[in-house]
């Protein structure tokens, strides 16, 4: 086994408005059970930095990236060179020129970062330094346009995600105030988005992210005002994204309060796709057939804690973010089934994001 001084670290964004510590780090100590994690310090110690709930790493992952998910948004970075446990920030907090960033992604090369600012609908593209990798201010800023159905939650654009694609030529983003994920081609000589089409989903399922199949040909969008997984034709050539069909998250007649579901995770192996739902608390399994056309509800389990507002897989286990619980808890994977099994959990106030470096 790799020396605990080598074992992988994670990185765990929360809001501090809520009491959140900002950014904690815990390591993976596999001594304890597979993928268990060490209890959290306190890696950020920066009362500037407002509400990390989001965090990303850069293409070589020496470099972490937060948003900070306030009115006036911002995202900072920290690097990780000097001590993986206390990462260094690379100046101040840089303004996104976008309300409320709840996602942030690195460009495949290394020469951007993207956010999604919620409050205000838009994408903002902000350049990298060559040597450090630190934000400058924004280049671009891609205002969406139109609302939705659902008068309270969609009156606006609220862009929720920035994903690139697996081609690395293109950027998606989701709107769940507008319906529909807005695609821009990355120009090859400045890095930044161009606006190329708009691509509808169902009125009032307020899209909220996404993520692509390993072979990169589907696209995944997960739904957060209706509990449904949309599946769409991904074609990287022409930059197109055609929605095929809807999966229902968690089963017909759930009980209890409205379901919300927040992130979708799918396997390296492209047989299964997990979804954190906040509401009933729970991760739901769906199976994906050989062209990953239909997925097929199999099961839900709790997700341990209140609210899961994150999930993410490493090393064959499952990390659940619950928010309003605090804590960070894992589960380990069936391989023949996908079911996760709760296998621990680490006290996080607030906890909003986990990733791994």
């Amino acid at each position: 086994m790799a020396s605990q001084e080598a074992a992988p670290r994670a990185y765990i964004g929360s809001f501090t408005t809520a009491q959140g510590p900002g950014i904690t780090v815990a390591r993976i100590d596999d001594r304890t059970g597979p993928g268990a994690l060490t209890t959290p310090r306190t890696a950020v110690v920066d009362t500037a930095l407002v509400n990390p709930s989001y965090l990303a790493f850069s293409p070589t992952r020496d470099v972490l990236y937060a948003v900070s998910e306030t009115g006036e948004g911002a995202v900072a970075a920290f690097s990780l060179a000097a001590d993986p446990d206390r990462p260094e920030p690379l100046g101040a907090p840089v303004p996104v020129r976008g309300d409320g960033p709840t996602h942030l992604a690195l460009a495949a090369d290394g020469r951007r970062l993207f956010t999604a600012n919620y409050g205000s609908g838009s994408v903002s593209a902000l350049p990298l330094d060559d040597s450090a990798g630190a934000p400058g201010a924004p280049t671009t800023v891609l205002p969406h346009h139109g609302n939705g159905p659902v008068p309270d939650r969609q009156s606006a654009p609220h862009a929720h995600a920035v994903v690139p694609d697996p081609s690395g030529r293109w950027l998606l983003a989701v709107d769940l105030g507008t319906d529909s994920v807005w695609i821009s081609a990355l120009d090859a000589t400045t890095g930044d988005p161009v606006p190329h089409h708009e691509t509808a989903l169902r009125p009032g399922t307020g899209p909220r992210t996404l993520v692509f199949h390993p072979r990169g040909h589907r696209a995944y969008v997960l739904n957060e005002l209706d509990p449904t997984l949309t599946v769409c034709r991904w074609d990287a050539a022409s930059g197109t994204l055609e929605p095929l069909g809807e999966t229902r998250v968690v089963p017909p007649g759930t009980d209890g309060p409205p379901v919300h579901p927040s992130t979708p995770v799918i396997s390296p192996d492209g047989r299964f796709l997990w979804t954190a739902n906040r509401g009933d608390d729970t991760l739901s399994v769906l199976a994906l057939d050989a062209d990953g056309d239909r997925p097929e509800l199999r099961a839900t389990v709790d997700c341990g804690g209140h609210w899961p507002r994150h999930l993410t897989a490493h090393g064959g286990v499952l990390y659940a973010a619950n928010e309003r619980s605090g804590d960070v808890t894992w589960f380990t994977v069936e391989p023949g089934t996908g079911i996760p099994r709760r296998a621990g959990a680490i006290a996080v106030p607030a906890a909003s994001c986990v990733v791994f470096a």
